[in-house]
Parts: structure tokens; C-alpha cells; sequence
């Protein structure tokens, strides 16, 4: 018998042993996707189909439970895998034909089961289909009981009621609508209210844009629009005003939203290092912190190295710059950074090698003298502490189905400690910019308060918070703020 090529695979087949090995409670599913996308030629799609399914994974099993009798703890888990993906189509992607996803889920069983469970998957599937009567209806005008929202326009309606009336119990209209924690929705509603609540939940649930950040020490923006377009790369500036970042003066470059079939990695400029990846709200840290070439700066919690690149090239590659993290392996990360784009004002500390550290080591500077490094007396320490990601949420898929108030809790404790480390670290005059991808208030302003009230040292000059949205140039939630040491 010849066995298949390797990258014969369907991008549902591909999707469907992604999700069979997928632990919502303990595992990550990108690297599990990473290991079987060289299976399929289709590797956008396969992105697609499981990060999609996972982000709406609670709603898609009230589908299946409510529309087709079946409960979720007793179908197993390859054949579950191949109904969630076919379910996730049929609810979220209005485009593709049901005829094809229905035949697509049942071939995709046949590769692992035999006529029976086929069956099954064709009947579980055909009955979520049997209930909806439109595939894709604008929202202003569906029954909000009955439709499941795609985006800010349109949803998916069944023939039933199956979620809670708006008007008498949003908190969980919203959660049963968009996968969200109830516990979560109760406290942005108190905090945002209903109108920026629903937006938020549509900007948790997006499929998000790719941002690249113009490395100016080697191009600019329209340089390298020209260099992606000659490579068949759609990509458009992101306008000012869509840059929600306050400092509209001290703008060194705007982004570039990109939209391209194949991987970061193969875009054109990328092993050049003509452009980093970044989104719209995750660059506003660095831009209200302003660093100036004279500036000795310390980023504390550096890995992966996205802001700590963004930190050199806003500086021209002039300030010298210790960056260090708790998580070694991704450090390493940043020291590849660091040479694709051939930044050389960064040293790389491991955070376990002490207070001082021979700065020869693992450097990109010839700026500072290779001896024993004080970590004290910076102009500026950039502090991108652990957060809950609540931000992030359209992206970190797996966070929705995790993250409780105990560990919300637990990660302020540790922002804290960070916070407090950082003190002695900053000079008379200096600053401390603390940033997180999170939206909830016990992790940004209530924190920061707190620390202000225990340390009045410092003062808070700026801070900013940044809700994720779903808007034409899309982005994640963020928070940033700026508080100078007295002198």
C-alpha cells in the first residue's frame, strides 16, 4: 500500500489530532500544531481551525450538546475533535459550504474509525445543522437568545432558544456567547460597563491581524512596504489615530498590518531583520516611556524580546540597555533577536547569575566596558510583569478555559514583588515603567496605587489602558504606566 505524502493531509485532519491531543486544563496548543503542520499544505487553514475552535470551545459544546442530544463527556476524544472543528465551521466560518464540512468531518473520521463512528459524526453534525437557520444573519436584526456572534455584524442563528436574555442577565449572555468566564464578564461590566464590555468581548474573540514594527536602524515603513508588496505581501500603515497611543508627538514610525498566506518567518525582510512582530497596543509601553540614547535602561523581564528590541531601535541602538528574564530558554530567544536584527546596545543578563555579572559574556554592545555589571542606578527599568493576559485573550486561546480569581490573585502578589524589586534598581530622577497585557483594574491601576501609597518616592506621571478591540485595525488589550523616582 503507498502511503500518503507527507503534506497530503487536509488542514481539518491536521486540526482534528491537534485538538485529540490538546488538555484544555495543562497543555498549549501551539506547539502541538507546530509539531504536525509540515502534514498539510494548508497550514493557515490547520491555525485557523484549531485556534478558532479552542476560542469558542465552550459555545461550540453547547451547540453540540443542545441541538444533537449528545453530551460531551461520552464521545471520544478523536471523535469529538472532528465534531468540534465541524461544528466551529458550520457556526464560524458561514463561507464554506456545510455540505463540504460535513463530508470533510466524516472522511476525517474514516482515517481513524470505522462505519460506526462515521456515522455518528455524520448525524451529530447534521443535526447542528438541521437548527440553524441562518448561517449568517446581522446581528441587529437576530434574536439574541437564538445567534451566536461571528463579529461586531453578524452572527449564526439557531431555530431555539438557547442563551439568556440580554436585558434580563447580560453577564451571562455575554459569557455563554463569546466563551468567556461569567466571573470575568460580572467584573468588566462593573468596571467598563455594557457597551465597552460587548466591545471587549468581540475584541477577545477576533481573529487578530499580524502587526510588524519597522526596524529603523535598517529601513522604513515605506521601504518596506515596497519590499512585502514585491514579494506579494498585502500590507497597509496603520493611521495615526488607530495607534491609540498618547504620545502622538513622539511617534518614531507607525505599523504595518500585514496579511500574508505563509509564516512570519518567511516573509520578505524578515531574516534580514528589517521588521519585528508587534501589535498595536503591546508597542504603546515603550512609546510613553520615551527612552533617549544617553539612557541606561534595565529591561527586567525581557523575554522574549519584543519590547527590549523595540527599547534599542528607539534609542538608535545608543542606550545602553541589560536585559534579563527568570525563563532561560526564552532568553535565548532574545539573544537571536538580537542578532537578526543587528541591535548591539543590549546585554543579556541570566537572572540567576546575581546582582553582577561579567557583561562579555553574552553581549551585543561595544558601548560597555566587558566588566562586572551593577544592576542599580538605571535611568529607566522597563517592567513587563506576568499577567493574566486578559488582553491578550484573542491570542493566548488557551487562558479563557484556565485562569480563575485565585490566580489573578496570585500573579498580583508576584507584580507586586516585582514592582517593589525594581525600587532600589532606579536612580533619583528615574523612572520605572510598568506595563501588563491585562485589562483587569487589580493588575494595573489598583496595583499601582497601592505600591505609590507604600513607596512615596515615586510619583505617577502617565498610565494608560488600552481595551482589545475588533475594529478594522484590531488589537489587544494593554496597560502601561510611567512613575518617576523623586529626586
Amino acid at each position: 500500500m503507498v502511503r500518503p505524502h507527507s503534506s497530503s493531509l487536509s488542514a481539518r485532519a491536521v486540526a482534528a489530532e491537534v485538538l485529540r491531543q490538546f488538555d484544555p486544563q495543562h497543555a498549549y496548543a501551539g506547539p502541538i500544531l507546530n509539531r504536525l503542520l509540515s502534514k498539510t499544505s494548508e497550514k493557515q487553514r490547520a491555525t485557523d481551525l484549531v485556534f478558532g475552535t479552542i476560542r469558542n470551545l465552550p459555545a461550540i459544546d453547547t451547540v453540540i450538546t443542545q441541538f444533537s442530544g449528545r453530551r460531551i463527556e461520552r464521545i471520544t476524544k478523536s471523535l469529538l475533535a472532528v465534531i468540534r472543528i465541524g461544528a466551529y465551521e458550520l457556526i464560524y466560518s458561514p463561507d464554506n459550504p456545510p455540505y463540504s464540512i460535513v463530508n470533510e468531518a466524516v472522511n476525517t473520521a474514516k482515517r481513524t474509525g470505522g462505519r460506526k463512528q462515521t456515522g455518528f459524526v455524520n448525524a451529530v453534525l447534521r443535526a447542528v445543522l438541521r437548527h440553524i437557520t441562518e448561517r449568517q444573519i446581522e446581528l441587529a436584526v437576530a434574536t439574541a437568545t437564538r445567534t451566536l456572534p461571528q463579529n461586531p455584524r453578524s452572527g449564526c442563528a439557531f431555530d431555539t432558544d438557547f442563551l439568556d436574555d440580554p436585558e434580563t442577565d447580560l453577564a451571562s449572555h455575554l459569557s455563554k456567547s463569546f466563551s468567556l468566564p461569567l466571573w470575568l464578564i460580572e467584573a468588566w461590566l462593573d468596571e467598563f460597563g455594557p457597551e465597552h464590555t460587548r466591545d471587549i468581548c468581540f475584541g477577545c474573540n477576533r481573529r487578530p491581524s499580524v502587526y510588524v514594527r519597522a526596524n529603523s536602524l535598517k529601513t522604513n515603513e515605506t521601504a518596506l512596504l515596497e519590499r512585502l508588496a514585491a514579494g506579494g505581501v498585502q500590507a497597509t500603515p496603520v493611521p495615526v489615530e488607530a495607534t491609540l497611543c498618547g504620545c502622538l508627538g513622539r511617534l518614531k514610525g507607525l505599523p504595518l498590518q500585514v496579511r500574508a498566506p505563509q509564516a512570519v518567518a518567511q516573509l520578505p525582510g524578515f531574516a534580514e531583520g528589517w521588521f519585528t512582530v508587534q501589535d498595536i497596543s503591546a508597542s504603546n509601553a515603550v512609546r510613553l516611556l520615551d527612552p533617549q540614547p544617553g539612557w541606561t535602561i534595565l529591561d527586567l523581564c525581557a523575554a522574549p524580546g519584543t519590547k527590549t528590541t523595540q527599547l534599542a531601535e528607539w534609542t538608535h541602538d545608543e542606550a545602553p540597555i541589560v536585559a534579563t528574564d527568570i525563563d532561560r530558554k526564552r532568553l535565548a530567544k532574545l539573544d537571536e533577536n538580537l542578532t537578526r536584527l543587528g541591535l548591539r546596545s543590549v546585554t543579556v543578563v541570566p537572572y540567576d547569575a546575581g546582582r553582577r555579572r561579567e557583561a562579555g559574556d553574552r553581549r551585543h554592545s561595544s558601548s560597555l566596558r566587558p566588566t562586572a555589571y551593577n544592576l542599580s542606578g538605571f535611568d529607566a527599568v522597563l517592567l513587563d510583569v506576568p499577567c493574566s493576559n486578559t488582553g491578550v485573550l484573542a491570542k493566548r486561546i488557551e487562558v479563557r478555559l484556565r485562569i480563575t480569581p485565585a490566580s489573578v490573585k496570585r500573579l498580583t502578589q508576584t507584580q507586586r514583588d516585582l514592582l517593589e524589586k525594581a525600587v532600589p534598581l532606579v536612580k533619583p530622577g528615574g523612572r520605572i515603567c510598568y506595563s501588563t497585557c491585562s485589562i483587569q483594574q487589580a493588575e494595573n491601576g489598583d496595583l499601582v496605587r497601592a505600591f505609590l501609597e507604600a513607596n512615596q518616592q515615586f510619583e505617577l506621571v502617565r498610565e494608560e489602558l488600552i481595551l482589545p478591540s475588533a475594529a478594522t485595525f484590531d488589537h489587544d488589550g494593554a496597560y502601561a504606566a510611567i512613575l518617576v523616582k523623586r529626586q
